[in-house]
């Protein structure tokens, strides 16, 4: 997993106008939760971009007042009208403790299917998975050479070691679906 290093500070008061007065002077208010403690801090919001506004899945590593933590982006909240960030929440992750993230799915290959006509239906752009971060992926790799009109990949299909897939079993992730050029090219006389 690829990692990104932010630095904060410890916020003095919680609540609206603490928050408010942080979100004024460009900082974004923000909570590290998951280890012994909960940890209320802020963050300038122009370093909170990268890891945020990318599909990319980052381990941040966040000094707060002298100390590192690892953590992952668990939640972030947007201003309804202006987009702008007013609040995130950092997962803290333990070398012990498993962690659930959403990975993005990357196609490799090309389809059979697709190629005689058929349509590619990708159901799903991120994974959810469970497991300890040293063995989390950046990214969940799928292979379609062997799809066929009407061939499905799902969830149940895909085994990564040391990873649980908590989407439903038999929810499909990648299918080729048939296509009225598909079935008529298949049923032209003479062709096979």
């Amino acid at each position: 997993m690829k990692s990104i290093s932010m630095s904060g500070s410890l916020r003095e008061n919680v609540g609206k106008k603490d928050a408010k007065k942080v979100r004024v002077d460009g900082g974004v208010p923000c909570a590290l939760y998951g280890g012994k403690e909960q940890i209320l801090f802020s963050i300038e919001e122009k370093s909170l971009r990268k890891a945020i506004f990318t599909p990319e899945i980052y381990l941040v590593n966040l000094t707060i007042e002298g100390k590192n933590y690892n953590a992952v982006v668990k939640d972030v909240q947007y201003h309804p009208v202006s987009d702008n960030i007013i609040h995130v929440d950092f997962l803290q992750v333990l070398d012990e403790k498993p962690i659930t993230l959403s990975l993005p799915i990357v196609i490799e290959g090309s389809s059979p299917g697709v190629l005689k006509g058929g349509k590619l239906v990708k159901k799903f752009r991120k994974l959810k998975v469970k497991g300890l971060a040293k063995h989390m992926p950046e990214k969940i790799f799928i292979n379609i050479s062997n799809l066929e009109i009407l061939d499905a990949i799902k969830v149940s299909d895909m085994k990564i070691d040391n990873l649980q897939f908590l989407d439903l079993p038999n929810a499909y992730i990648i299918s080729v679906a048939s296509t009225r050029a598909a079935v008529e090219e298949n049923t032209v006389p003479g062709k096979k």
